[in-house]
């Protein structure tokens, strides 16, 4: 039998948000049909943003050493390796890479570095259906002690929304803690879930209508057991809208039962298609390594820039494949990406 999620998660965010306080993350700017050409929630866009404010807003911090300008032929994308131990691996080289977009390699390699500490904007979505409600109240707790390490007024951002039946939004971005654990409070649990719906309402409405001239990296952090049974969209439907706000899903299963459920299957194919992780707690130490890895992974990517070969800016899916040259290694990245429609 599972332990007390809601206990453990209250540890495990205590050690994660010590170790990733870092960087200032805002919005990146696109439609839904004009999507960013980027990968791995890594985007920048055209115009200057003015700093965040501690009122909720939803404006992001100028810090003129990150401006990018984007082209509508260029992708970026963020990728990990690990090793057959599942250890990050830092020392990767251009030369120990294979990139095919759409099946062909890219006509021509821009940029090849390490991404250590790009800002970071952060949504936390929570099921507050009634199949969790036994944890609901632990969850509220490990949330608001989670915003109270990671952000740093001035430079990180949040936003909480609770989903059960419905899509709740209890408080925007903002850098502001007191708000945000006000946000948490007003979540109130009960009703079916509507998961899918909540995820492409978040990327849609959250993390694709606001602009930065950052390079920025989305991350949204579900908790949910992954039991959808009320949701308007598709599964599929919501995993192409998180691709198109770049987002990264890192989901953190809420089922406290003793075997594999339906849920944490769904739970683990949002996160392996927009490049990010799924975990699935046992007992203590086990989430609390989930979080360590989360924090580890952040700070061990890397970007790789280029210029897709015999590209057309037609709104059409592109599919992307990098791979390691040694047999023992592992990269993880998104699937791929919307080509901007023009």
């Amino acid at each position: 039998m599972r332990i007390s999620f809601g206990a453990a998660l209250v540890r495990a965010m205590l050690i994660f948000a010590a170790a990733t306080s870092w960087g200032q993350m805002s919005p990146s700017q696109a439609a839904s049909a004009t999507p960013v050409l980027s990968s791995a929630a890594y985007s920048a866009a055209p115009s200057p943003a003015p700093p965040p404010s501690t009122d909720g807003s939803t404006n992001a911090n100028n810090d003129q050493g990150y401006i990018i300008r984007k082209q509508v032929d260029e992708v970026h994308l963020l990728f990990t390796a690990t090793d057959k131990h599942g250890h990050f691996v830092r020392t990767l080289e251009q030369r120990d890479l294979t990139i095919l977009d759409d099946h062909k390699r890219p006509e021509a390699v821009l940029n090849f570095r390490r991404e250590t500490d790009l800002p970071l904007q952060v949504g936390l979505l929570v099921d507050v259906s009634g199949s969790v409600r036994s944890r609901f109240a632990f969850e509220q707790a490990s949330a608001i002690d989670f915003l109270n390490r990671t952000l740093r007024p001035g430079s990180d951002q949040a936003f909480v929304a609770g989903f059960n039946s419905h899509w709740q939004m209890t408080q925007d971005f903002t850098d502001n803690v007191a708000l945000l654990s006000q946000g948490v409070h007003r979540l109130h649990s009960g009703g079916g879930t509507a998961l899918y719906d909540a995820i492409y309402k978040a990327c849609k409405e959250k993390l694709m209508t606001s602009t930065s001239d950052h390079p920025v990296r989305h991350a949204l952090i579900v908790l949910s057991d992954g039991d959808d049974n009320q949701s308007d969209v598709s599964r599929d439907a919501a995993i192409e809208m998180a691709q198109r706000a770049e987002v990264i899903l890192y989901t953190i299963s809420t089922d406290d039962g003793p075997t594999v459920q339906r849920g944490d299957r769904v739970l683990r194919q949002l996160a392996d298609a927009t490049g990010g992780r799924a975990f699935f707690p046992l007992k203590d130490k086990d989430v609390s390594h989930s979080f360590a890895a989360i924090q580890d992974e952040l700070r061990s990517q890397y970007i790789v820039s280029y210029k897709p070969a015999q590209f057309d800016a037609d709104g059409r899916y592109r599919s992307i494949e990098i791979s390691a040259l040694k047999k023992d290694l592992s990269i993880r990245a998104r699937k791929g990406y919307f080509a901007p429609r023009q």
